[in-house]
């Protein structure tokens, strides 16, 4: 998609974008209230890149993280969707994990080199 970042998404673009049909993101709007995106005539939904944020991060929290929708309901509730919309920073790993999971990678694939070159 070239749209820019700032420019409003049709259901049907957030929808391929997010990997879900359009219905789920209908049914999303009854269950959380704070996704609202704009409607023109006909019904046509416009999705603000605030609806966006929210929307991507409700996909996460249900389909990634393992929340209920009563779960990111209550999170919604309790924090905001402000605070919800934002993705957490990742955490750094430090140089000696991360050598340290390069060894236990390199260990397996060797074990499996091992493995497939006796049978």
């Amino acid at each position: 998609m070239n749209k820019s970042e700032e420019a409003f998404r049709t259901i049907g673009e957030l929808a391929e974008e997010l990997g879900l049909p359009q219905h789920i993101l209908r049914y999303w709007e009854t269950r959380f209230p704070q996704l609202r995106p704009l409607q023109r005539a006909g019904n046509r939904r416009y999705y603000r890149p605030a609806d966006v944020a929210l929307a991507k991060r409700i996909d996460r929290l249900l389909n990634r993280e393992g929340y209920t929708i009563k779960g990111v309901q209550k999170l919604l509730e309790e924090k905001g969707a402000d605070a919800v919309r934002a993705d957490p920073a990742p955490q750094a790993l430090s140089v000696a994990e991360l050598k340290r999971i390069r060894a236990l990678l390199a260990d397996a694939l060797a074990e499996d080199a091992a493995r497939y070159s006796e049978s």
